[in-house]
């Protein structure tokens, strides 16, 4: 990540180190690039599957990670997929982030556990709150993030199945989202969602 790990490289000449990146991002001490789609192993039982889900980044790859067939699948969704938000529209637009939530990163099995890259659980779910203020998933998330945040712990991991129904941003299809932000699509939700986000103190 060349946006918050700028002393990758002080420490490869201690380890073997192998750091991968995509294949659009000029990235400094990167030795491998990837593009969507690539596969690598990780020994017998791990899968690691390359997806492209652009929007901060023009080149933003997620991690899909698979083990064993009785293992709870993962991914890591950097800047991309938060907890209850998404990452901001840096280099690309609201359909870019729209086919990387609502089509690449929905499609996954919804036990498939999310590792997002910043801890901002408890504010995004405030501002969820804000727009659905009578679901209750949202409000039960928000609590236990509250609790976790005060007992000094991540909010990590969630789930694709709790993001389809406690995140703004993956719910655009539904009407009543549309209509709560006054759109009748749901790109443009997701745009209007972003803005509103943006410029929202909490």
């Amino acid at each position: 990540r060349k946006d918050e790990n700028p002393s990758h490289t002080n420490y490869s000449y201690l380890y073997v180190v192998v750091f991968v990146t995509n294949l659009q991002d000029n990235v400094k001490g990167c030795t491998d690039k990837v593009e969507n789609g690539d596969k690598v192993s990780l020994g017998p039982d791990v899968t690691v599957l390359a997806l492209l889900t652009p929007c901060h980044t023009q080149g933003h790859i997620s991690y899909y990670v698979t083990g064993k067939e009785d293992e709870q699948p993962a991914v890591f969704t950097g800047d991309t997929l938060f907890i209850a938000s998404c990452g901001k529209f840096f280099e690309e637009t609201a359909e870019q982030m729209y086919q990387s939530l609502n089509v690449t990163l929905a499609s996954l099995p919804k036990s498939t556990r999310v590792y997002r890259g910043h801890e901002y659980s408890v504010n995004n779910l405030q501002f969820a709150v804000t727009l659905e203020p009578d679901n209750l998933r949202i409000q039960k998330k928000l609590a236990w993030a509250r609790n976790q945040w005060q007992a000094g712990q991540a909010t990590i991991p969630s789930t694709i199945e709790d993001e389809l129904e406690t995140n703004p941003f993956m719910r655009v299809d539904l009407p009543e989202i549309q209509e709560r932000v006054g759109c009748k699509s749901p790109v443009k939700a997701l745009g209007e969602i972003r803005k509103q986000k943006d410029n929202w103190r909490g």
